[in-house]
């Protein structure tokens, strides 16, 4: 019983991380932390800037 509640945590954290990454992803945000949207052209970014 404690193992199958263990893994309904695990896939709870596990959910809400990407639903959070999921999130990020459609307002514009990279996961590095940035805003590639408001990039231009650092070397962190791995997106071409829209103009």
């Amino acid at each position: 019983m404690a193992t199958f509640i263990i893994g309904l945590i695990v896939a709870a954290v596990l959910f809400l991380a990407a639903r959070q990454m999921y999130k990020d992803k459609r307002s514009g945000k990279s996961l590095c932390g940035g805003k590639c949207s408001d990039c231009h052209g650092c070397c962190s970014c791995k997106e071409i800037p829209k103009k």
